[in-house]
């Protein structure tokens, strides 16, 4: 019976660094960890990426794996899971840990069918249960309307984390994590896809799921002229536009900025819903903001039960009037 610790994070590298996401996970790693007493491990899989092993120890890894081959340069499924599968098999961790993206939605299911394992997908809490050294793993259930906690009696435990669930740690340069460099041999017969065009998809200003103000409406809002006064008032804040689903699939803005259980997580320092009943389906996507400000005519909408701050009325009155209060305040 195999000795099982440990908590190993499968990394994900974009444009050359080590990507945010894993970076919150590695912050809740390190916590993981430390209440363990075992070590927090990376594993970095890709092309030219051997330099990227100081960021990892720098975000809390003690121990950095990395798979390094040409192959490997653009993530493929089989490639990726062969190089996983051979290293949770010589390493034994108790805990696997991939985020909650296109990649990771991928990959985990995989890895966890191949070895044997359970699965948690699209967790927002991880803890430890002192009893078992079990994984806790809280996620959202019935629409976001109540969470449910998730263990195995079995390892390895696998989970999918959301975006901006977990708060990585402070980079510190000084800090070491030993470097082990996997013997990686893709064997090119298993690769059964093919990257064939990457499209990417230019955005002006900041993302969504990073900054620290967002301004999101809903159906209320009723045209894509009526966001226009939404995006301006982003501007003014230097913050970025959310929409929910209806008004998404109306075309009134780019299905990308959506908000919920569907769609984008944000967690900013301040979120101004405006036009928005607060269905729970919303709710999942941005409940984790520090400050809720309300605007809808509705005094009964379910976003007021979220909010800190509210405003009853019509929003083409009050808007208007709250973005000619901001630009008093700025120019001031």
């Amino acid at each position: 019976m195999a000795e099982y610790s440990g908590v190993l994070v499968c990394g994900e590298v974009v444009e050359g660094k080590v990507s945010s996401l894993t970076a919150e996970l590695l912050g809740c790693s390190r916590k993981l960890a430390d209440s363990l007493h075992e070590p927090a491990m990376l594993v970095l899989v890709g092309s030219e990426v051997s330099n990227l092993a100081s960021q990892g120890a720098a975000l809390g890894a003690d121990k950095v794996f990395v798979a390094d081959d040409a192959l490997l340069k653009e993530y493929q499924t089989d490639a990726y899971l062969s190089v996983l599968a051979k290293l949770v098999a010589d390493t034994s961790p108790r805990y696997i840990l991939f985020g909650q993206s296109a990649i990771g939605r991928d990959l985990a299911p995989r890895l966890a069918f191949r070895i044997g394992a359970v699965l948690t997908t699209d967790c927002i809490e991880l803890g430890v249960d002192p009893q078992t050294k079990g994984l806790l793993q809280t996620k959202p259930v019935y629409g976001g309307n109540a969470r449910a906690i998730f263990t195995s009696p079995s390892f390895p435990q696998l989970a999918t984390v959301r975006q901006k669930a977990m708060s990585p740690l402070q980079p510190d340069a000084s800090r070491k994590a030993e470097v082990v460099t996997l013997a990686v041999k893709v064997d090119p017969a298993v690769m059964k896809s093919k990257l064939l065009q990457t499209v990417k998809e230019e955005a002006a200003g900041i993302k969504l799921e990073d900054a620290p103000i967002v301004v999101c409406g809903g159906r209320g809002i009723g045209s894509a002229d009526g966001f226009k006064q939404l995006e301006e008032l982003a501007r003014m804040l230097k913050g970025a536009v959310g929409a929910t689903r209806p008004a998404c699939d109306s075309g009134w803005v780019p299905a990308h900025v959506q908000v919920g259980l569907t769609g984008k997580i944000v967690t900013p320092d301040l979120y101004i819903g405006v036009a928005i009943s607060g269905a729970s389906q919303h709710m999942a996507g941005c409940s984790g903001s520090k400050v809720i400000v309300a605007i809808n005519k509705d005094p009964e909408a379910n976003l007021f039960k979220e909010a800190r701050y509210g405003v009853v009325g019509d929003w083409k009155q009050a808007l208007p009037a709250f973005v000619n209060k901001v630009k008093e305040l700025l120019a001031g």
